[in-house]
């Protein structure tokens, strides 16, 4: 899916939950439960609290595999 923007202005909670999916790849935590970690770091986006370009400004997590 292609979006034209990605602000939470633009974007229902449905369409961030798939940016964030799609962004991320599997988020299913196959590898020690790494990404399951780093899909949390973007809730805020999906919630609508925080844009995604302030959360990635944020502290970076990084997978020890």
């Amino acid at each position: 899916m292609e979006f034209k923007s990605i602000l939470i202005k633009d974007t229902t909670v449905e369409e961030r939950k798939q940016i964030v999916k799609e962004s991320l790849g599997n988020i299913s935590a196959s590898c020690d439960g790494c990404m399951a970690r780093l899909s949390e770091m973007y809730e805020e986006y999906i919630e609508g609290k925080k844009e995604i370009r302030d959360i990635n400004k944020g502290e970076r997590r990084s997978c020890p595999m």
